[in-house]
């Protein structure tokens, strides 16, 4: 029913409701609790490692390429994390076509200006209080969350330099 005019495929392009990519960001990060403590187990359980501050380099390079392996997977298989499923929504290409591995992948790196600022603010403050490092990470996240509004189509910037999109996906709707 999308006639050549009637913004049909540009409707079906738009990006969710910020609250549900929000909501979507938090489930995934819930998810990611349990990726993370199993990667970490076998991390120290191959390393022998018995002190977490001995080999803390290492376990952060190793968790990093085991969330890039994730999302990576998920990305250019179907386009939907175990997050994005429950929340309907989609990564696509600006056309609306599947997202290649090496896509998935730039857009994992650049998903990182997520929390750059916020970590970057952190390392360089003397800041060690808990609840104040999650206040900083919060208002850092909430901030590039907050610019989407500044995009055209309320995508996310990392989105926009990939060639990528996230849409509101239910299942049976054509891929």
């Amino acid at each position: 029913m999308s006639g050549a005019g009637s913004g049909g495929e540009a409707d079906a392009l738009a990006a969710p409701g910020l609250w549900r990519r929000m909501a979507c960001f938090v489930y995934e990060g819930v998810l990611l609790f349990g990726v993370v403590m199993i990667a970490g187990y076998l991390f120290s359980s191959l390393t022998q490692q018995r002190n977490a501050l001995i080999g803390r380099q290492g376990l952060q390079a190793f968790l990093f390429v085991v969330l890039g392996i994730y999302f990576v997977w998920f990305w250019s298989h179907g386009g939907q994390t175990v997050a994005m499923k429950a929340w309907h929504v989609r990564l696509v290409t600006e056309r609306g076509g599947p997202v290649s591995q090496p896509r998935a992948l730039a857009r994992y790196a650049l998903s990182w200006l997520w929390f750059l600022p916020a970590l970057l603010t952190l390392y360089l403050s003397p800041i060690h209080s808990a609840g104040l490092m999650f206040a900083v990470m919060a208002v850092g996240v909430l901030a590039y969350a907050g610019l989407a509004r500044l995009h055209p189509q309320r995508q996310f910037w990392h989105d926009a330099a990939c060639g990528t999109r996230l849409i509101s996906w239910r299942p049976g709707q054509p891929a």
